[in-house]
């Protein structure tokens, strides 16, 4: 495949991530396409290695997609658990509003 067709799935990967990943969505779009293309190899990469599955085969194939949006899932969710905020206001403008 070549890099558009990548940014293409990556994009796709990580919007159809965000929208089975509950919670708020606080990165824009371009983590979301990042976490997207990521996720792509990611995906392709333990489809490959860890269960013997044939990851990336083409752009049209459904193995691929399904590998793309489980593997940004996976870093959608890894994402969020990193980057998570407490309840409570801190710092400059804890209180102002």
């Amino acid at each position: 495949m070549g890099i558009i067709a990548w940014i293409i799935l990556g994009l796709v990967a990580g919007l159809v991530a965000r929208m089975l990943v509950p919670g708020k969505d606080r990165q824009g779009l371009i983590i979301t396409l990042l976490l997207g293309i990521a996720g792509a190899l990611l995906g392709g990469f333990v489809a490959t290695q860890v269960f013997h599955l044939p990851g990336v085969q083409g752009f049209f194939n459904l193995s691929t997609w399904v590998c793309a949006i489980v593997g940004a899932a996976v870093l959608l969710l890894a994402h969020n658990l990193v980057t998570r905020r407490s309840g409570r206001r801190t710092g400059r403008w804890a209180g102002r509003r």
